[in-house]
């Protein structure tokens, strides 16, 4: 295996275990949200949780076919994600630290396209930069929504 696969395999696995990370943040938040602004936010988390379900089986994928594994435990995902946030108590906490969760999450995605790139991967860059889009398509909602 190449440098430059291990690379982009490493890449990969990050934005898998972050986007893991998110949906589990995501849906948590769906189930607790309460206050004036309910019902949108629990149908806004419902159909982001839902996106970063279906995106899981996608990344697992294009890890496999790099010829590696996957992660397969909670706790490989959960490692590789990095620290994960105290809960937000109120609706307007939890909106704050899904736009911190998305906007992270970008920016690993952002180097990610690039590491795919350089490794000759481009189905896995164009997986990468459709996932960029739904998260800043999601950024700028949640914000506007917030001010």
């Amino acid at each position: 295996m190449t440098t430059a696969t291990q690379a982009n395999i490493d890449a990969l696995n990050a934005v898998l275990s972050q986007t893991f990370r998110l949906y589990v943040q995501t849906h948590g938040y769906h189930w607790n949200v309460e206050g004036p602004d309910f019902r949108q936010l629990h149908a806004v988390f419902e159909a982001q949780y839902q996106n970063l379900w279906g995106a899981l089986d996608d990344i697992a994928e294009r890890i496999r076919i790099q010829g590696a594994y996957a992660p397969g435990t909670v706790a490989d995902l959960m490692t590789n994600a990095g620290a994960e946030d105290a809960p937000a108590q109120s609706a307007e906490e939890m909106v704050e630290k899904l736009i911190a969760g998305h906007e992270a999450l970008a920016a690993t995605l952002r180097d990610a396209i690039g590491t795919a790139g350089d490794a000759g991967d481009e189905v896995s860059a164009g997986l990468l930069t459709d996932r960029l889009e739904w998260h800043e398509k999601e950024l700028w909602m949640m914000k506007a929504s917030a001010r």
